[in-house]
């Protein structure tokens, strides 16, 4: 087993010879425990968005199983931009968060509109697409243009909180951006970020959760018997049964006030459309 150090008494001040060390570890690793995935073959900016959206709040190994299949049907950003929405979240049922589907939709068509079908290449425009935060923003720049930008996912967070602030509890993002801006690797950020992610994987093997040290930390809530488990039985009677009556959503078994409501949530994110008790995507 890889033992796992501890930079915690380097931070302040964190030294050139300590970014060197830090480098070294990360690096180490990658060269012997590198992981494959579709999407870090390819320096394609629109597979790169595609694939972002999808890990967002999703393991890996689920993501590999929608990805190839969704490009596959949407192999350009025009394609997506063009596609009805039902289309598309028929490819992505299955894989949750139907907003992301959405907001991914939207940001095609908003690419194509406003950047001639070229994804951006800056953080400022990339921020303006629909759900796309500064973090998924940065991993773009980072995997499909190899730019140099500080950003935070989960794995990277437990690298950070674990190597730098073992003993540290409420830790913020800031705090944790500031040391991932130092010790990035600018020469080669693209592969930089897949090592971090690769060794933030490993830690998570041999510890526990270290994101639990984070001050933005919330554990997940169950999904079974959720909101989010009733609102993709809902979008997924739509899709396999076509448009249905508000009545019919009544036999899920659950209260009639419960189920309205979440009506009403999807019509507002603009999920499912209503034409008198009839609902449709």
């Amino acid at each position: 087993m890889n033992s796992i150090p501890n930079f915690s008494h380097l931070v302040k001040p964190l030294t050139k010879n300590s970014v060197v060390r830090f480098q070294n570890v990360i690096w180490d690793y990658y060269r012997h425990n590198k992981r494959s995935f579709p999407w870090r073959e390819t320096t394609n900016p629109y597979f790169i968005m595609v694939s972002e959206a999808m890990l967002q709040q999703t393991q890996t190994k689920r993501v590999g199983e929608y990805y190839r299949k969704f490009i596959d049907k949407f192999p350009t950003v025009e394609s997506l931009a063009t596609a009805t929405l039902r289309e598309i979240l028929t490819v992505w049922q299955g894989l949750g968060y139907n907003r992301r589907a959405k907001f991914l939709h939207n940001a095609a068509q908003k690419v194509v509109a406003d950047f001639d079908g070229l994804i951006p290449a800056t953080l400022s425009d990339l921020e303006d697409l629909p759900g796309i935060g500064p973090n998924t923003a940065g991993a773009i720049l980072a995997y499909a243009y190899n730019q140099p930008t500080a950003f935070i996912e989960t794995n990277i967070r437990s690298v950070f909180l674990y190597l730098f602030f073992r003993n540290t509890d409420a830790v913020s993002d800031s705090e944790l951006l500031s040391i991932i801006d130092q010790t990035l690797d600018k020469n080669n950020p693209r592969d930089w970020y897949y090592a971090l992610t690769d060794y933030g994987v490993f830690i998570k093997s041999q510890t526990k959760n270290p994101s639990r040290k984070s001050k933005h930390y919330t554990k997940q809530s169950k999904f079974e018997g959720s909101d989010r488990q009733l609102r993709a039985k809902i979008i997924s009677m739509i899709l396999n049964n076509g448009p249905s009556a508000q009545k019919e959503f009544y036999a899920l078994n659950q209260s009639k006030q419960r189920i309205d409501t979440i009506l009403d949530e999807l019509r507002s994110e603009k999920l499912i459309r209503k034409s008198g008790t009839t609902f449709s995507i």
